[in-house]
């Protein structure tokens, strides 16, 4: 795989392509748990291990699995490393293992992970198959973390709280208080909140991308010499 391949396929999965404000998959654990930072990025963070993996995994297999069989033997791949994942978070990070709750094996039916292994895993050799699903796993959980930090800026007036819930009790000094004395806003934590801001950063993406096609066409487009 040249440099370029490898771009291509990072800029395909965090910007081009990206789950959450492009494709719009995975909405449910998007809006869910997107409530603080590390609630975002620790769902995100075991997602993409997921894809990753299970890209890597389905790939060199793929012409051995018959086609009427593909779609449980993929789920149950995923299924497998995302129950690997669940005991893990269960035994080393408790705490945050009881947050996230049922969204952990809800990873199993995430149509992001699905979705992109029949779209490129299947297809791919292994190496650009695992960087594929490294890039869009990535891209969901920048998603994530933006979302998660503008709703707990607005909802709660700080930022990394929860920090806690992996790192223990020391890791409450490392909580950023945005807003002192601040009492709330009620909507940026409840789901129509998530919605709001889901959709500005849509519009945000989309304003950028029509900004640089724009200025792109600007660049290519012969400037004819006027008479």
């Amino acid at each position: 795989m040249t440099s370029q391949e490898l771009k291509d396929i990072f800029y395909n999965g965090l910007w081009k392509q990206n789950t959450g404000v492009v494709q719009l998959l995975g909405l449910c654990p998007i809006l869910a748990v997107s409530s603080t930072v590390v609630n975002s990025v620790s769902l995100g963070l075991a997602t993409t291990l997921v894809m990753t993996i299970s890209s890597a995994t389905i790939s060199p297999i793929r012409s051995a699995v018959p086609n009427e069989a593909r779609i449980p033997v993929f789920i149950l791949i995923i299924a497998v490393l995302v129950t690997i994942i669940q005991f893990a978070m269960n035994a080393y990070v408790h705490p945050l293992y009881l947050v996230l709750g049922i969204f952990i094996p809800l990873i199993t039916t995430n149509c992001i992970i699905l979705a992109r292994i029949e779209a490129f895993a299947s297809k791919q050799p292994p190496l650009q198959s695992a960087v594929d699903g490294l890039a869009m796993g990535l891209g969901l959980t920048a998603v994530l973390a933006v979302l998660g930090g503008f709703r707990e800026i607005f909802g709660h007036g700080t930022l990394l709280s929860g920090l806690d819930l992996i790192f223990g009790a020391s890791a409450k000094s490392l909580v950023i208080t945005v807003v002192p004395d601040y009492h709330g806003f009620l909507l940026a934590i409840l789901p129509p909140g998530a919605f709001i801001t889901l959709g500005l950063l849509i519009a945000a993406k989309n304003y950028m991308t029509l900004r640089a096609t724009e200025n792109e066409k600007k660049r290519v487009i012969p400037v004819t010499a006027t008479a």
